[in-house]
């Protein structure tokens, strides 16, 4: 396979965790490197790894995973979404308010938004191509977009200020749902 199309296929299957990065810069209040490095790590490590799942699976899981994979994204991300959009509208102390830092939170968000990534590791493996080069570039471009996602979410989180959780949960809500939908409606 080609740098070039590796470059492609690594910058759409990052699309979602960028925008998931966004969401979570807008409810970071006090931005470190460290928060956007956790952040951007594990988008990244879950989009390098997710691809050599789906490559060693091979043709026996892939009918049983294309079924499958579109609805457990779309359940991940439409329940942390909600979740977001409730805390936003109820009276919490902060400690309890959705925290994107939060290590359960992120490796949810991490496997719904990785998903389709294990679906292009299946589909490499019917190239029968090596699949240590896709592997790292797709989590290289995932780490550095995520990283710089959650800086440019921070930086416009402002704008919006009490908004922001639900602004973030309906991003959420809408990932899980365009994932969902290009799946049920894709051609036969």
């Amino acid at each position: 396979m080609e740098l070039v199309n590796i470059t492609f296929l690594g910058l759409g299957l990052a699309a979602d965790a960028f925008a998931v990065s966004l969401s979570s810069g807008f409810m970071i209040q006090r931005i470190k490197l460290n928060k956007a490095l956790k952040i951007a790590l594990f988008f990244g490590l879950f989009q390098a790894i997710m691809p050599l799942i789906g490559w060693l699976t091979g043709l026996s899981f892939r009918a049983f995973m294309s079924n499958i994979d579109h609805w457990i994204a779309f359940i991940l991300l439409f329940g942390i979404g909600s979740k977001m959009i409730y805390e936003a509208y109820k009276d919490m102390d902060d400690d309890d308010k959705f925290n994107p830092l939060d290590t359960y939170t992120l490796f949810a968000l991490a496997v719904a938004t990785s998903i389709d990534a294990l679906a292009a590791g299946l589909g490499l493996s019917l190239l029968k191509t090596s699949i240590l080069l896709p592997c790292t570039l797709i989590g290289l471009i995932t780490f550095s977009l995520s990283f710089i996602g959650v800086f440019i979410g921070h930086k416009f989180g402002g704008v919006f200020n009490q908004k922001i959780e639900v602004i973030g949960g309906l991003t959420l809500i809408l990932i899980g749902s365009k994932i969902l939908l290009e799946d049920l409606v894709k051609p036969i």
